[in-house]
């Protein structure tokens, strides 16, 4: 912003000297040469030099106003565009009565007002009128990240011209809401009957609210998981922190197996996926280093727990130990359906990590049949996967205490 507010004050400096001379000038020649609209050729110049140094001068003044209300110089870079507009208007107006045709031209523009009116309802001049709004109200500015849900598109603003808003695409090539240098051009026309979300949500800057998910189970250290998950936000923003004055905190909900601590924190949009990692990073970092937070995992129960028992636990097809015995699935009665989501989601596991845990079974010697005690959901993933056996243990309940438990 200072670069250009010096660059302004020259040019202001420049045209008002340009302006004084030509004045001086036009008024000690003895001959001037006078156009037919009454003004000398110098004076001409030297007035469009003032109006020139007169826009630059309300640029300056938009400059510092955004200053004081602490708003990004892009949105004084907009409303400076028209400035200039106005402003070059007004010169090709003045030159237009400087000639002594100033009558002509809005005759001209009168007999074709018809033309120009149906010229109006097009695209480019409703993209002018939108870019007009837009540098008025400024609802996006560059480097804000918005969105075209119609479009199905996401990008950070590069520029807004007179026709068109540039964007550097986000995501598209990749599975990431990161952007990928692909250069989109939208018509300003368009905006007026498009839905544009902003991902900004200070005014400031183009910063958003995000989060970092991590599903703890029951056992663990519920201040300390906190803590953990605190601490790696604050390392990573702690800049944006200090920026917005908006803190790290965390909300939680409840689920099957354990607890969701949801994470949750101020980042610029076009920096979410890499600070998303480096939290992530540090959380995991800390989850690994202290026992007394767990990671909980569906079917499974905790990270640490599978790690403990996966030696004397993993029983893949055709695989069994001691006290485990193979058992025909056609010989196993199993009358309740489970949920065929969670058959799908248990299958899928299995039949990539194999079976963690055999199932208990109890023989049923009046019905020939084996009755599930645990593993209902087991048994059906295994059945859904086409296994002819599955791993399992035989136990007997006397009659006053049969019990079922499932899964």
């Amino acid at each position: 912003m200072e670069r250009s507010k010096i660059k302004l004050w020259r040019f202001v400096g420049a045209c008002l000297l340009l302006a004084a001379i030509l004045f001086a000038v036009d008024f000690l020649l003895p001959i001037r040469l006078t156009l037919k609209g009454e003004m000398t050729v110098l004076q001409l110049v030297a007035v469009i030099s003032m109006i020139l140094s007169l826009t630059a001068l309300f640029n300056l003044a938009s400059y510092s106003y955004f200053s004081m209300k602490n708003r990004p110089a892009c949105e004084a870079s907009m409303v400076g565009r028209l400035y200039w507009i106005a402003g070059i208007l007004c010169a090709f107006v003045i030159i237009l009565h400087g000639f002594g045709i100033l009558s002509k031209a809005g005759t001209l523009f009168t007999l074709f007002g018809g033309m120009l009116l149906g010229w109006s309802l097009q695209a480019p001049v409703s993209g002018f009128a939108a870019w007009v709004l837009m540098s008025l109200k400024r609802p996006f500015r560059p480097g804000d990240r918005v969105q075209f849900p119609k479009l199905e598109l996401t990008g950070d603003i590069k520029d807004i011209g007179a026709m068109y808003m540039q964007l550097n695409q986000v995501g598209g090539s990749i599975a990431s809401e990161e952007a990928v240098g692909r250069n989109i051009f939208i018509p300003n026309a368009m905006l007026f009957d498009q839905v544009v979300i902003n991902y900004t949500s200070v005014r400031g800057a183009s910063y958003m609210l995000d989060e970092v998910v991590v599903r703890i189970t029951y056992n663990s250290n519920w201040e300390t998981a906190e803590k953990i998950l605190l601490d790696a936000a604050y390392e990573v923003t702690k800049d944006t922190v200090k920026i917005t004055g908006v803190q790290p905190y965390i909300r939680s909900e409840l689920y099957d197996y354990g607890v969701y601590l949801q994470l949750r924190y101020q980042v610029l949009a076009k920096d979410r996926a890499e600070i998303a990692y480096k939290i992530t990073k540090l959380i995991f970092e800390e989850i690994q280093r202290i026992p007394s937070v767990d990671i909980a995992i569906p079917y499974i129960y905790s990270y640490r727990t599978a790690q403990r028992d996966k030696p004397q636990q993993v029983f893949a097809k055709g695989q069994f130990t001691q006290n485990i015995k193979e058992v025909e699935i056609s010989g196993i009665r199993d009358d309740n359906q489970a949920d065929s989501y969670d058959v799908e989601q248990l299958a899928l596991s299995i039949d990539s990590e194999g079976l963690l845990r055999p199932i208990v079974l109890e023989e049923n010697p009046d019905g020939g049949l084996y009755e599930i005690l645990a593993g209902r959901l087991r048994f059906q993933a295994c059945k859904k996967l086409g296994w002819k056996t599955i791993p399992a243990m035989i136990v007997k309940v006397p009659d006053e205490g049969k019990y079922e438990v499932s899964d």
